[in-house]
């Protein structure tokens, strides 16, 4: 019954001022793909159906736990045990119900990355932080496809963010994971997403970061505010207007630091500058583990 009171023109009409009406149609008119909804992800998907995004792909095949409930926006008490995928698809059109979404319940892999990515007009990362194997294969086959593709890492409470255009950077060449064992990728990803680690000087409990585990702290402000710039960053990817840093250029917002910084990594991780915290980060990750033997 509600679903006939629903009037796009109308849902989205607060959105008109900071886009015209005709803006307001294109971005009706995209289709994003989101690959991981139960932590960033699921923030981005609600972000983005609230901006007015009219098509989604989504893949995504967990549930949702109390471990959930400190940062990801489908988890409560009353979707314990239930497909993150089908709660995050229900809380979107709830909002929006005449969204086309298209699910991928198994996740991504390379086998269905084709069909994935089939279409869209920009892809959003919700992976796992330790998801690297998925992540390296998907931003590929953006890079493939000239899909452009923006990751919002969650670091304490706030988030860094980069940016991958067609004809531009790839996150391989960025990143330089290729040959690296978990722990290498772990930390490359890591100081690759935050140079300048605004986050690192008010962590209260260093024991809870635990890259070896695949374990580390979260907050559910770092998913907001991911999810609030990764919004902004596809209205001006889709629309064409306003400035898209955009690898090797990067940028971080701390908001208990009340910080802002725009990273430059020419050449990614293989920046002189850039190979010196990666040995410390590996140092430091070597004194970790040996630490908890």
């Amino acid at each position: 019954m509600s679903e006939g009171l629903f009037r796009y023109d109308e849902a989205f009409a607060r959105n008109i001022g900071w886009v015209t009406e005709a803006e307001q149609a294109a971005l009706r008119g995209k289709r994003i793909a989101i690959a991981g909804v139960g932590g960033v992800g699921g923030v981005h998907l609600l972000s983005l159906a609230r901006l007015g995004i009219g098509a989604f792909h989504v893949a995504e095949m967990d549930t949702f736990d109390l471990v959930n409930f400190n940062r990801q926006a489908g988890a409560m008490m009353s979707t314990l045990g239930r497909p993150k995928v089908e709660v995050m698809i229900e809380m979107a059109r709830d909002i929006n119900p005449e969204l086309d979404i298209k699910v991928f319940g198994e996740g991504v892999n390379a086998g269905n990355l084709d069909a994935f990515l089939d279409g869209v007009d920009l892809y959003v990362d919700g992976l796992d932080f330790f998801a690297f194997q998925a992540r390296r294969d998907t931003f590929n086959a953006c890079h493939a496809k000239g899909v452009p593709a923006v990751t919002a890492a969650p670091l304490g409470m706030g988030t860094a963010v980069l940016s991958f255009l067609p004809g531009r950077m790839s996150f391989e060449e960025y990143f330089r994971l290729d040959g690296c064992d978990e722990d290498e990728m772990a930390v490359r990803f890591l100081l690759g997403l935050s140079p300048a680690m605004l986050q690192r000087g008010y962590l209260a409990d260093p024991s809870r970061v635990d890259l070896a585990a695949r374990r580390g702290p979260s907050t559910i402000a770092a998913c907001q505010l991911c999810a609030g710039v990764t919004a902004t960053e596809a209205l001006k990817i889709l629309l064409g207007r306003g400035e898209v840093l955009c690898a090797p250029w990067g940028f971080q917002f701390d908001a208990y630091r009340n910080r802002y910084i725009k990273t430059w990594r020419p050449w990614g991780n293989r920046n002189p500058v850039q190979q010196i915290g990666l040995f410390v980060a590996r140092r430091q990750l070597r004194a970790m583990k040996s630490a908890k033997c």
